[in-house]
C-alpha cells in the first residue's frame, strides 16, 4: 500500500523505447495531417465555457497593427489604446538580463511556441500560451501574427508531439538518442527554453496537470524555480526553498518521491501551496552525484501517481539533466561577465560625481530596471537620525507618486549592518489592504475594514500590483556605519533570482562608499565656504566721496579655502583703511595667515599705528606662526576724503602686484614702488608712499590672479591689465571692475586656476550725481 510523501527506495531503469516512445499513429485518411484517438470526455484538456483567442499582428518594427474583440477582452485594452504600440510595452517575457531570446527576437523568428505573459489594463500579468507565425503579405511585407489563448487552454494551439514513422528494418537499426526522445529536435540552445520544454514533454508524458523544475543553488542549500506549466509562473519564478528537511522545506530533493495526496503532508511541496494540486511526484537531477536541481508533475486529482511514474520520470531527469547543467554554466558565465561588465561601468558612473542628489539618481538609474522593476533609497544623517526616503524610481513614471505615498506611510525598513538581501513584506501587504479597502469602498461594501486610509495620494490598485512582488533591502554601509538602504522590489508575485540579488549586493557597497564620499564632500565643501566667507569682510563701508568696487572670484569647486583676500574699513576721524592680499597655497594652513592678516590689520591700524609699521608687526606675527608661516603678498593703504573734491591715500606694497592709478586724461601709471613680501625675513624696513587721487581717477588694485592668467604661452600681466584700465576713463568704480573682470576672463578659454580679487576706488568728478 502506498504511503503520503514516501521516497523510492530503488530506482529501476525501463527499456526507453518501451517508457518513452508512444505508439505511432494509425494510417490517417487522405487529407489528415494529424490526428489522435478519440478519448473520454474527462479525459480531455479543460478550458473555460468560452474559449477566447487573441489575435494579434505585429509589423516589422514590432508594433501592434490589429488587435482583434478576443484581445480586448482578454487584456482589457482597446484596438485604438494599443495600435501602434510595441508588443513589448505589454509583454511580460521570462527573460534574465543578458541570457536567452527576448521577446524582439523571438518576433524576428519564422515560428515561435511558447509561454510569457500579457500585462493587461488593470495592471496584472495574465499568463498565456503562444503561437507565433512570421507571413508576408501580397507586397513582401514582413510582419508576425501572433495567437495567444490562457495559459491553461493551451492545448488549444499546443503543437503535439511528433512521432517519426516507422521506415522499415533500416531505421530499426538505428539507436535513438534518448534525449532527442524527451526533449525533441532540434533542442532549445538556450537554458530557459529548454527547461520550459523539459517541463512541457513531462507533464504529458505522465498525463499531468503541471509540472515544475528547479535549479539548486551552487553550495545546493537551496532550489530556485526557474519553469513550470500549469501553474502560475510569474508567481512562482525564481522562488527559493531550502532543500534539508524540515517545516516549509523542500523535504524530497534529493530523490525520488510520490506524495499521495498533499493535503496529508502540507508543505511538503512548498511551491504547489495553493494551487490546489493533491497529487505530486519530484524525481533529482543529478550530475556526477550532485544535486542540480528537481523535477516534479502534478495533478489535482490525488493518488495519481504510483512509484512507476516516479522512474519513468527519474528516467527522462538522468536524461536532460548534463544538459541542463551544461546549458545552467553557460548561462552562469554570461551573466556573470554581464555582471562584470555592469559593475565596472557603475564604478566609473558612481566616481564621476560627488553630488549626493546625482549620486543618489545614479543608484537607482542603474538598478532600475535592470536589477528591479522599481526601487528607494533610503539615507541617515548620523546614528541618532531615522531613516529618510531620499528617492524613489519605477520603470514607469506614472507610479512613482504612488509608490513614494506608500512608502512615506510605513515604517522604513530597519538600519541593520549585516550584509545581504532581506526581504521586506510591509510595502505588499500595506498596499494589498489599502487597495482592498478602497476597492469594497467603490463597490459600496460595508463589511469590510473602516479604517480610514490617511489622506494624500492613496495607494491604487495599480501602485499595490507595482509593489506587490518580492522585496529585498540591502544594507548601505561605508566605513564601519549603515549611511542607509537600498530597496529593490519586483511587480505582484515576482521574485528575484539569486544571481541578481548577488549583483545587487556588489553595487550597494560601492554606491554606499560614493555616497559617503559624496556627504563627506558636501560637508567638506560646506566648512570651505564657511571659512572662506569669515575671511572676507561681511560689507564693505559707503565712503563720502569715494566709489568703492570689489569683485571676488574663488578658483576652483568651492572646497578648497584660497588665499586671496581684500578688506575696506573705517580707521578713525574720516579715515579708512584698505587691503588686499595672497597668500601662498591654499587650505587650513592658509586660511590661519588669511585670517590672522586681516583681523590683525585691523586691530593694529586702529591703534593708531601708522602704515609701515602696521605691516612690520604683522610680519612679526606671521614668522610666530612656526612651520605653520606662509609667506604673504599685501597692498596696505589708509584713506581721507579731502575737503576740496579729492582723496588722499598712504600705501605700502609689500611684494604685491602694483596699484594702478587712471588718471582723468586715460593716462595709468603705478602708484607705489615694490618692497619685500611678509612672511620672510624678521628685519623689515618698509616705508610709505603718498598718492593723490583728483576727481575722475581710479586706484586699481588687484591680485596676481589677474594679471598671470595664462593662454598657453601667452600672460596678461601688469601691461596687458595697463592696456585694459586706460580704455576704462570715465567709468564708475563699479563698470571699470567689471570692465577688468570680463577682460582676464575672456584672455583665456580654461577656467581660472588661480583666485581672483580686484578692488577699484575711483573720486567721483564734482559734477557726478
Amino acid at each position: 500500500m502506498r504511503g503520503a510523501g514516501r521516497p523510492l527506495g530503488r530506482r529501476v531503469h525501463p527499456d526507453p523505447q518501451e517508457r518513452l516512445v508512444p505508439p505511432g499513429p494509425p494510417e490517417r485518411p487522405v487529407g489528415t495531417r494529424a490526428a489522435g484517438p478519440c478519448l473520454p470526455s474527462d479525459l480531455l484538456p479543460l478550458a473555460d465555457g468560452r474559449v477566447r483567442v487573441a489575435v494579434v499582428q505585429i509589423d516589422r518594427t514590432g508594433a501592434i497593427t490589429a488587435w482583434n474583440e478576443d484581445a480586448e477582452e482578454l487584456f482589457g485594452y482597446a484596438a485604438e489604446q494599443v495600435t501602434g504600440k510595441p508588443l513589448t510595452d505589454l509583454a511580460a517575457w521570462p527573460h534574465t538580463p543578458g541570457t536567452s531570446t527576448g521577446i524582439a527576437e523571438a518576433l524576428q523568428l519564422s515560428r515561435w511556441e511558447g509561454s510569457y505573459g500579457i500585462r493587461g489594463a488593470n495592471g496584472r500579468v495574465t499568463p498565456v500560451y503562444a503561437s507565433h507565425l512570421r507571413v508576408r503579405d501580397t507586397g513582401g511585407e514582413p510582419s508576425t501574427v501572433c495567437l495567444l489563448v490562457r495559459d491553461h487552454e493551451r492545448a488549444v494551439l499546443q503543437t503535439p508531439l511528433r512521432v517519426p514513422s516507422d521506415t522499415g528494418a533500416s531505421s530499426e537499426a538505428q539507436s535513438t538518442d534518448p534525449f532527442e526522445v524527451f526533449i525533441g529536435s532540434p533542442a532549445p540552445d538556450d537554458l530557459d527554453g529548454l527547461l520550459q520544454r523539459t517541463v512541457e514533454r513531462a507533464r504529458d508524458m505522465l498525463d499531468a496537470d503541471a509540472a515544475f523544475l528547479l535549479l539548486a543553488t551552487d553550495d545546493e542549500t537551496e532550489l530556485e524555480v526557474r519553469a513550470s506549466t500549469g501553474l502560475p509562473s510569474a508567481r512562482q519564478r525564481f522562488a527559493r526553498v531550502p532543500v534539508e528537511a524540515g517545516p516549509g522545506r523542500y523535504g524530497s530533493a534529493r530523490m525520488p518521491a510520490v506524495h499521495e495526496d498533499l493535503t496529508v503532508v502540507p508543505g511538503a511541496v512548498p511551491l504547489l501551496n495553493g494551487t490546489g494540486m493533491r497529487s505530486v511526484v519530484t524525481v533529482p537531477l543529478k550530475v556526477e552525484g550532485r544535486l542540480t536541481g528537481s523535477l516534479g508533475v502534478a495533478a489535482e486529482a490525488p493518488g495519481r501517481y504510483s512509484n512507476e511514474e516516479a522512474l519513468r520520470l527519474q528516467f527522462a531527469a538522468d536524461r536532460i539533466a548534463l544538459a541542463v547543467e551544461s546549458a545552467r554554466l553557460g548561462e552562469l558565465e554570461r551573466l556573470r561577465r554581464g555582471s562584470l561588465s555592469f559593475l565596472v561601468e557603475a564604478s566609473d558612473l558612481l566616481a564621476g560625481t560627488l553630488d549626493r542628489d546625482q549620486t543618489l539618481a545614479l543608484m537607482a538609474q542603474m538598478t532600475v530596471p535592470t536589477l528591479a522593476t522599481w526601487c528607494a533609497v533610503y539615507t541617515i544623517a548620523d546614528q541618532a537620525s531615522e531613516p529618510y526616503l531620499s528617492y524613489v524610481l519605477h520603470e514607469d513614471e506614472e507610479l512613482i507618486d504612488g509608490i513614494k505615498s506608500l512608502l512615506s506611510k510605513v515604517p522604513p525598513p530597519d538600519p541593520v549592518p549585516t550584509p545581504g538581501a532581506r526581504v521586506w513584506s510591509t510595502p505588499g501587504e500595506v498596499a494589498h489592504q489599502a487597495a482592498l479597502r478602497s476597492s469594497m469602498r467603490s463597490l459600496g461594501l460595508s463589511g469590510g475594514p473602516t479604517r480610514q486610509v490617511r489622506p494624500g495620494i492613496g495607494p491604487t490598485l495599480a501602485t499595490a500590483s507595482a509593489v506587490g512582488g518580492e522585496t529585498v533591502v540591502l544594507p548601505l554601509v561605508a566605513r564601519n556605519r549603515v549611511i542607509g538602504m537600498l530597496t529593490l522590489g519586483k511587480p505582484t508575485d515576482e521574485h528575484f533570482r539569486q544571481e541578481i540579488l548577488e549583483l545587487a549586493e556588489d553595487l550597494s557597497r560601492r554606491a554606499a562608499l560614493a555616497l559617503d564620499n559624496a556627504r563627506l564632500y558636501s560637508e567638506r565643501t560646506a566648512i570651505s565656504q564657511s571659512l572662506q566667507r569669515s575671511l572676507l569682510p561681511p560689507e564693505l563701508p559707503q565712503i563720502d566721496g569715494v566709489e568703492v568696487e570689489v569683485i571676488y572670484r574663488a578658483a576652483g569647486e568651492g572646497n578648497e579655502v584660497g588665499g586671496d583676500f581684500y578688506d575696506l574699513f573705517p580707521i578713525s576721524d574720516g579715515a579708512y583703511g584698505f587691503a588686499i592680499g595672497d597668500v601662498c597655497g591654499t587650505g587650513p594652513n592658509a586660511a590661519a595667515v588669511t585670517g590672522l592678516a586681516r583681523h590683525a590689520l585691523r586691530l593694529l591700524a586702529r591703534e593708531g599705528l601708522s602704515g609701515p609699521a602696521v605691516l612690520e608687526r604683522l610680519n612679526s606675527a606671521i614668522l610666530d606662526e612656526g612651520a605653520r608661516s606662509r609667506f604673504l603678498t599685501l597692498l596696505y593703504g589708509e584713506m581721507r576724503p579731502q575737503e576740496d573734491g579729492s582723496a588722499e591715500l598712504k600705501v605700502v606694497c609689500a611684494g604685491h602686484p602694483l596699484p594702478l592709478r587712471l588718471r582723468q586724461d586715460g593716462t595709468v601709471e603705478p602708484a607705489a614702488e615694490p618692497q619685500p613680501l611678509l612672511g620672510v625675513i624678521d628685519d623689515l624696513e618698509l616705508y610709505e608712499e603718498t598718492v593723490t587721487l583728483d576727481p575722475g581717477d581710479v586706484l586699481l588694485c588687484v591680485t596676481d590672479g589677474v594679471t598671470e592668467r595664462r593662454e598657453g604661452s601667452r600672460m596678461l600681466g601688469d601691461d596687458g591689465l595697463a592696456d585694459v584700465l586706460t580704455t576704462c576713463t570715465g567709468l564708475t568704480a563699479g563698470a571699470v571692475a567689471a570692465r577688468i573682470m570680463r577682460a582676464v576672463e575672456r584672455f583665456a578659454s580654461d577656467a581660472p586656476s588661480d583666485d581672483m580679487a580686484i578692488l577699484a576706488m575711483r573720486v567721483p568728478e564734482p559734477h557726478a550725481d
